[in-house]
């Protein structure tokens, strides 16, 4: 059972795919946010304008005028940001050894004597095509973006960019210069990762607060386009937050991504893994994905999310998340009224099956007392909604952390506290 959404759109995951396509992932809908955000317009030209700012005694709305006041100065500043930038993003070309196919005939009458093979005439002398693998040849199957956050080569990136274990992965600077990169951790939930490359001395990014960004804020896109066109430059606004992205690769592997920034920056295919940049030159989010079928829709997961998993690997060697350790179906009006619930919201804990347990054995919800058919309302005070899911609740917690819990037991509500343990790689 799955909520229903009002919104439906398609979506693609960026990043550049050639040759034999490896990893691209397409969405198959997002679901708006209902969120009450608003354009912040005036603290976006406070920043580009302070000369002007600085005669106002209150925040004025600000007359037309302005907005033409200093155009060389807003250029200027997307000038300096960028120059200031894009030697700390790279990009990242995808290897891989790929079989190649050899095609050749056969001869149906090449064991009779040649004076009666002369009676069969070039129409019946080959049967149809044969095809047969003649070893291998490494390729370039693919292409995305990353940027520099350490001196000594630490990169980050999308997780979709690396994540075939089959594959090689050859970073280029902006100087043109080649590393082959290592894979050091994959985020076990977000479509965030982490590789590096053997060298020192390297440019490298600040990383933004991605919690204090305002719609209609100036932002700057930087990757590898079409797997072609390095540290290709893009320009827009933030267009939405916490939107929800759920895509799939044409395997059918499916990915949700939960509360990422939405852009009208041109994003292109190779774009994965590149930053998204404030005018202060600080990064914000981790370009993403696009939507099909729209002008300028993209996607990148809030930078803040990033920091967390450098966080992670960095004392633990690997990514971590937390882990509840429980099977759940986040309720809206649908859900509620298929299934007769007393609730219109929260995440009922249901597996979708009678046979299948949804409290994960020796998991944080078993011995915190968890049960089946439990109805979490609120998780540390934070109602859970449709547009405000437990997944994404998790994300802004650490392992050990303590939390509270507001359950919905039999229609009667009652507090529970957990404390979150580590996501298990198996699942």
């Amino acid at each position: 059972m799955k909520p229903n959404t009002k919104f439906l759109i398609s979506v693609i995951i960026i990043s550049s795919l050639v040759g034999t396509g490896v990893g691209i992932l397409i969405s198959q809908k997002i679901a708006y946010s209902t969120s009450d955000f608003t354009a912040s317009l005036f603290d976006n030209l406070k920043n580009l304008i302070p000369h002007w700012f600085e005669k106002q005694t209150t925040p004025t709305p600000l007359p037309s005028p302005v907005f033409y006041q200093s155009p060389v100065e807003y250029e200027q500043r997307i000038i300096d940001v960028v120059e200031k930038s894009s030697d700390a993003v790279v990009s990242i070309v995808i290897s891989k050894d790929v079989p190649i196919i050899e095609r050749y005939y056969t001869n149906p009458f090449e064991d009779l004597p040649p004076e009666f093979q002369q009676f069969f005439g070039p129409f019946f002398q080959f049967e149809a095509p044969q095809y047969r693998q003649k070893g291998t040849e490494k390729q370039e199957v693919g292409g995305g973006t990353g940027f520099i956050i350490s001196p000594d080569g630490m990169i980050l990136t999308n997780k979709h960019v690396v994540s075939d274990s089959k594959a090689d992965y050859t970073v280029f600077l902006n100087n043109g210069d080649k590393y082959q990169a290592k894979v050091l951790a994959l985020d076990p939930i977000d479509d965030i990762a982490l590789i590096k490359i053997e060298t020192n001395n390297l440019p490298t990014f600040s990383l933004g607060n991605s919690d204090g960004i305002k719609l209609g804020q100036t932002v700057i896109a930087i990757g590898n386009a079409l797997g072609e066109f390095r540290n290709t430059i893009s320009v827009g606004v933030i267009s939405g937050l916490s939107r929800s992205v759920t895509a799939s690769d044409f395997s059918g592997n499916v990915e949700n991504i939960d509360n990422v920034i939405q852009t009208d920056a041109a994003i292109n295919f190779g774009n994965s893994g590149g930053p998204l940049i404030n005018l202060n030159g600080e990064v914000i989010g981790i370009n993403t994905a696009i939507a099909s079928g729209a002008e300028n829709i993209g996607f990148a997961i809030p930078i803040n999310r990033a920091k967390k998993a450098v966080e992670s690997y960095q004392k633990f060697g690997k990514i971590t998340a937390p882990f509840i350790g429980i099977k759940y179906i986040i309720i809206n009006s649908a859900i509620q009224k298929q299934n007769n619930l007393p609730v219109d919201y929260g995440a009922w804990i249901n597996s979708g099956s009678e046979k299948e347990s949804p409290i994960i054995a020796g998991s944080p919800a078993e011995k915190a007392g968890l049960k089946a058919n439990d109805i979490i309302l609120e998780f540390d005070g934070q109602k859970i909604t449709a547009t405000n899911t437990l997944a994404s609740i998790l994300k802004k917690y650490k392992i050990d952390d303590k939390v509270t819990l507001k359950i919905l037991r039999n229609k009667q509500e009652i507090t529970i506290e957990l404390i979150l343990g580590e996501r298990p790689e198996n699942l």
